[in-house]
């Protein structure tokens, strides 16, 4: 891929994320780039778990979301997938933003490895995973939202 087509790649990728139905209710902010992926979801009540700190869920999410697109940043002709993940929560948070960086780790010809660090808005480390993705058969041009 050429520059280009590489940001116009990252682009399509965040549209398509923005779009899709479930981010209607985390309301998330996603940063594609070459292997990597920063995400930030606001913080807000409707996460909580019934001791008023974010459910593991949000964390689960965020995990998966930033290595999802950090790996497929490297895939621009079909969606990948989430064959496993490993998640540690590390704290709780009950404010602020969610804020996940990931970045392929490990590259073969049938998968990709991708780790994901999520902080609080301070910086202090919250959790943390690892993903393996390996392709699909699903043409990116065909997802909705793939495309600018």
């Amino acid at each position: 891929m050429t520059t280009s087509t590489e940001e116009q790649h990252f682009r399509k990728l965040e549209n398509m994320y923005h779009r899709a139905p479930c981010n209607q209710y985390y309301e998330p902010r996603l940063t594609v780039s070459q292997g990597k992926a920063q995400l930030v979801i606001p913080v807000k009540e409707e996460l909580y778990h019934s001791a008023r700190a974010v459910h593991g869920a949000a964390y689960f999410k965020a995990i998966d979301d930033a290595a999802f697109f950090a790996a497929n940043s490297l895939v621009d002709d079909v969606f990948v997938l989430t064959t496993s993940l490993n998640c540690y929560l590390l704290g709780p948070i009950t404010s602020g933003e969610i804020r996940a960086q990931a970045c392929v780790v490990s590259q073969t010809k049938s998968m990709l490895l991708a780790e994901s660090v999520v902080t609080d808005a301070e910086g202090h480390e919250i959790a943390r995973g690892m993903g393996s993705f390996v392709r699909s058969k699903t043409r990116l041009e065909d997802v909705p939202g793939y495309h600018l």
